[in-house]
């Protein structure tokens, strides 16, 4: 058969085609996508789950005019393939490319920005009273799944969607799971809806019944759909959707066009809010992927015939990993050490230790408000909780942070990892917030590592506190400095000479410790003398050295992958100020701007930020500053 995606050129190609024609459509759109996240990474499994669900919806639906919304975002390469970027598909999460996640300034098809979870209803929502109110026409659909029905918000915007009675379709993309497998309550109550068998054998009773009655079966069975709701309602035990004010239909097999086209076309006709339960299979269609859709969540450059990862040359461990091991290690001495994540115990390490401690190891679900204030309790009890976030979701929980932990000076301890710049994912993800919004909390501590060495004795030190800690460390392999295995108190708010100098102090944080140390390097070369100084602490900083470094020195660096805008930055100029002590300040760091998708490398050198371009930058500095 000739391919069927050259036809297609915007999804409204797609109404007309045959089942036949949609699934062949499915199987070439599925070998597009294993291709091109096998060369650029990406996340294949959640988009391989929903192929047929986004060919069923947009054969029903007509697009921009109808708006869908979809959760996470990392469910929509079918979305993105099928509403004119198949030719620039190939560069998915390049620099320059179009973006992993739906994003409104890409395409007037993209409806919603997203990247974070349980998102889509509020959106969807809103999007359908703007309708109404400016008397607007087109339909609202919310696509939520992977995990996402585990976060608070999505049972917000139920509530008020229920309430309102305005028409409004919930898609539940039930793949039983998030990035590792779900759980919760709701988890094994979608299971419960999932596998009653009664309620099956019922249905397919009262089907075989109606359409046996002559001539009038299949019309009687047609309107007999509040029977099968009572009958429903009455075999599984307490529909909550329903109960929320939701018109529930399902469980849909979510790889059956057919079906899925029947349903949707039918609730388009409600003018009250109805949600869909559809089941998927993560990774459907590629057998690596379906049985391994934790590894093929997100994942790098794979070989298609085996699923295995393209080996980089050898590498140093992770710092994830150097924090999981570390963890493990203070937690078989300190029994009042619990670790928590919100559904990313691979992602943060933890899965480790769960399988080492499983009743001290808590997964909450994509719910980090609960996670902290969960963390809080426990502090507040007797424990010491390590809550290991990514930095960009424990922005999440900033209000929580505040009143439940901060506040009340608990000892709980946050473990930030893809802290700074991370790559092609975007910026959605980058961790460049948290120095800034961390550093402004009273009873604080703010640890950042120079390396996976520091951010042991980091991590034993933030434990060793009565108080609340946050440590940050980037994604990806440390730098391959020796483990010592012991774990050294760090003094708190002291800062670590590295080498002296009389011209220039560079006064830097975490990774771009060793990037002063280059530039440093480079700059002696010209014959430029530099202090560098690993600063450590974010919060308390240590004011002795940078007034020692404003004496010693004629200018300051400031150095951080993180916002310039109240960062470490303004913590040093903030301590001059007090001090009433006038030296030039350059401060390098990222601008007051949202950073772009490309590689970290790509990243740093858009911002001036690797080894050479700081040396020339300090160089033109001296120039301005000493004329």
């Amino acid at each position: 058969m000739d391919s069927v995606l050259d036809r297609i050129h915007t999804p409204m190609d797609l109404h007309g085609l045959s089942i036949f024609e949609l699934e062949f459509l499915a199987k070439e759109l599925r070998q597009l996508i294993i291709e091109t996240v096998s060369k650029n990474g990406g996340h294949l499994a959640p988009n391989l789950g929903t192929i047929e669900l986004t060919l069923a919806l947009y054969s029903v639906f007509s697009l921009p005019e109808d708006k869908v919304v979809w959760d996470v975002g990392h469910q929509a390469y079918a979305h993105k393939i099928l509403t004119g970027r198949r030719n620039r598909f190939a560069t998915l999460r390049k620099k320059g490319g179009i973006t992993g996640f739906p994003n409104i300034r890409e395409s007037d098809y993209d409806s919603f920005g997203v990247g974070h979870a349980s998102t889509s209803i509020s959106a969807a929502l809103g999007l359908a009273v703007a309708r109404d109110l400016l008397k607007k026409d087109g339909h609202i659909i919310a696509v939520i799944g992977d995990g996402a029905l585990t976060g608070g918000e999505a049972y917000e915007a139920l509530n008020h969607a229920g309430a309102l009675k305005i028409p409004l379709i919930v898609i539940v993309n039930d793949n039983h799971m998030s990035i590792d497998a779900n759980v919760g309550a709701m988890n094994e109550y979608l299971t419960r809806i999932r596998l009653a068998p009664e309620y099956r054998k019922a249905k397919r009773d009262m089907t075989s019944l109606l359409r046996s009655i002559p001539h009038i079966g299949d019309t009687v069975y047609k309107t007999a759909s509040h029977i099968k709701d009572g009958v429903r309602a009455a075999l599984v035990a307490g529909n909550l959707f329903e109960e929320m004010g939701f018109h529930y239909v399902g469980p849909l097999d979510g790889h059956n066009i057919q079906t899925l086209k029947e349903i949707f076309t039918q609730a388009k006709e409600s003018n009250e809010p109805v949600l869909l339960h559809v089941c998927t299979k993560k990774g459907k269609g590629y057998a690596p992927a379906e049985n391994a859709p934790d590894r093929f969540h997100g994942i790098g450059k794979f070989n298609i015939e085996t699923g295995e990862c393209i080996p980089s040359p050898s590498a140093p461990k992770t710092y994830t990993k150097v924090f999981s091991d570390a963890l493990i290690a203070l937690a078989e001495h300190d029994k009042r050490i619990v670790a928590i994540t919100a559904a990313m115990p691979s992602g943060t390490g933890l899965k480790a230790f769960g399988a080492r401690y499983p009743s001290r190891f808590f997964d909450t679900g994509i719910a980090e408000e609960h996670a902290m204030t969960l963390a809080a309790g426990m502090a507040a009890a007797g424990l010491h909780p390590v809550l290991a976030l990514y930095s960009t979701f424990a922005q999440r929980a900033f209000d929580q942070l505040i009143h439940d932990v901060c506040l009340q000076g608990l000892p709980v301890t946050l473990a930030l990892d893809r802290a700074g710049l991370v790559g092609e994912d975007g910026p959605t993800h980058h961790g460049v917030f948290d120095l800034t919004y961390l550093r402004m909390i009273p009873n604080m501590t703010i640890f950042v590592p120079k390396d996976e060495e520091e951010l042991r004795y980091m991590l034993g030190t933030a434990i060793g506190l009565p108080s609340p800690t946050a440590i940050r460390y980037p994604r990806g392999c440390g730098l391959g400095v020796p483990l010592t295995g012991d774990f050294r108190d760090i003094p708190i708010g002291k800062a670590e000479l590295l080498q002296e100098g009389q011209d220039v102090s560079l006064l830097a944080l975490g990774t771009m410790v060793r990037a002063a140390q280059q530039a440093a390097g480079l700059l002696a070369s010209a014959g430029i003398s530099c202090r560098v100084v690993n600063m450590r602490f974010a919060k308390p900083v240590d004011v002795e050295e940078i007034l020692q470094s404003a004496h010693k020195t004629r200018c300051l660096v400031t150095m951080e992958e993180n916002v310039l805008t109240g960062g470490f930055g303004s913590a040093v100029l903030e301590a001059l100020a007090d001090a009433k002590v006038p030296v030039p300040v350059l401060r390098i760091g990222i601008p007051d701007e949202f950073v772009e998708q490309g590689t970290r490398q790509e990243q740093l050198f858009a911002y001036a930020m690797d080894p050479e371009q700081i040396s020339e930058r300090i160089l033109h500095f001296l120039k301005e500053t000493m004329l």
